[in-house]
């Protein structure tokens, strides 16, 4: 018996580009992230709020290409097309992540050359799957989900927001959304608020506490966008794409807020952007129009390499992170021009992924389902 997946929807072009703008913003960031001495002197300090509006996206979208189908789809359909889009590039990041593995030893991971390649390979095959690694398998030293391909726990998240969609949430009345979305809202501004760091970085390690962390940054933000999709009021926005990614680009690329003083100043800035201005963003993009084929393209382009780029660009980040560490070069020889290198290295990566492996991948795994 075969099952025929739904066809996709027309998506929503400018909110395609934001992605794009933000897989760019959360790639600086991290190239950035090499050079920096705390938290307090990071350049485009706020980056790490990218995957936060990611999540935003996502349950605003998700909302869009399935709240309406649930008559003639099953959740076992909702779950392949799901895998179809998201899986195969998790699998090539982890690849990477494995042939770069050993290229990465350096004062920052002085262990990697002692580890095997059974458990190097192990830990790759381990990770296809996204299953949360335990500490024995900890390759890195750095308490990562996993290891080879760290960004792969905000997709251990998503997957988490995608179960709870399919299986509950999307049975709840708009009151019942808007209630779980408050409480999510009250978890993650007490948590902004009261985390020792002054953010709300983490959600990358299997402790409880780093579990809070990635619960805190994925319920709000998904259920938060499936309510503003669900709400269905949108206005009319010139120039949507253009001052939707200045603001996106301002909010990332925002220098900390209060210092080392004030640290409960950054943690209320960190959720006052993801409560209030990331889906106050996501609703102007949602409401503008690309108003020319070259904005539609651009956004169509961005679109594209958003994903690929994000969930491969950091097999590139530790090995430029490494080199960093090894050769403690002052900020400017680190970007010039190697730090620009690994930048659009990462790009390219991204965009060959797509082309020569997730397109094809992808379209034949919709065949054999189909």
């Amino acid at each position: 018996m075969t099952t025929t997946l739904p066809a996709t929807k027309p998506h929503y072009q400018i909110l395609d580009g934001l992605r794009g703008v933000a897989s760019i913003m959360v790639v600086a960031f991290h190239i950035f992230e090499a050079s920096k001495t705390s938290n307090l002197d990071q350049i485009i300090n706020h980056g790490y709020l990218g995957v936060d509006f990611f999540y935003l996206l996502s349950g605003f979208v998700i909302g869009y290409a399935y709240d309406d189908r649930w008559n003639t789809m099953g959740v076992g359909d909702f779950f392949k097309r799901r895998l179809i889009r998201l899986q195969p590039l998790v699998i090539l990041g982890m690849i990477y992540g494995a042939i770069g593995f050993y290229f990465q030893d350096s004062v920052l991971w002085p262990t990697i050359h002692e580890v095997p390649v059974w458990k190097m390979l192990l830990v790759m095959l381990l990770g296809f799957t996204l299953i949360p690694l335990p500490p024995s398998l900890d390759i890195r030293g750095w308490a990562e989900l996993h290891p080879l391909n760290g960004p792969g726990w905000s997709l251990f998240y998503e997957y988490v927001a995608n179960i709870l969609y399919a299986l509950f949430v999307r049975k709840f009345s708009k009151t019942l959304l808007s209630i779980l979305v408050c409480l999510s809202a009250i978890l993650l501004f007490h948590f902004a608020l009261t985390n020792p760091s002054g953010d709300i970085i983490g959600g990358w390690s299997l402790d409880a506490a780093q579990i809070h962390v990635g619960l805190s940054r994925m319920m709000y933000p998904f259920f938060a966008g499936l309510l503003l999709f669900r709400m269905g009021k949108l206005i009319q926005v010139k120039n949507a794409f253009f001052l939707c990614s200045l603001l996106l680009i301002s909010c990332l690329a925002m220098p900390r807020i209060g210092g080392s003083e004030h640290l409960w100043m950054n943690g209320l800035y960190d959720a006052c952007m993801v409560i209030v201005v990331f889906p106050l963003i996501v609703f102007l993009g949602a409401s503008g129009k690309t108003e020319s084929a070259f904005y539609s393209k651009v956004c169509k382009f961005f679109g594209d390499i958003s994903y690929p780029i994000y969930i491969t660009h950091y097999p590139i980040i530790y090995i430029y992170t490494g080199w960093v560490a090894n050769n403690k070069p002052t900020l400017k020889d680190a970007l010039l021009p190697t730090g620009l290198l690994a930048f659009f290295a990462c790009i390219a990566l991204g965009y060959l992924s797509l082309k020569l492996y997730d397109e094809p991948v992808r379209k034949w795994l919709k065949k054999q389902v189909s």
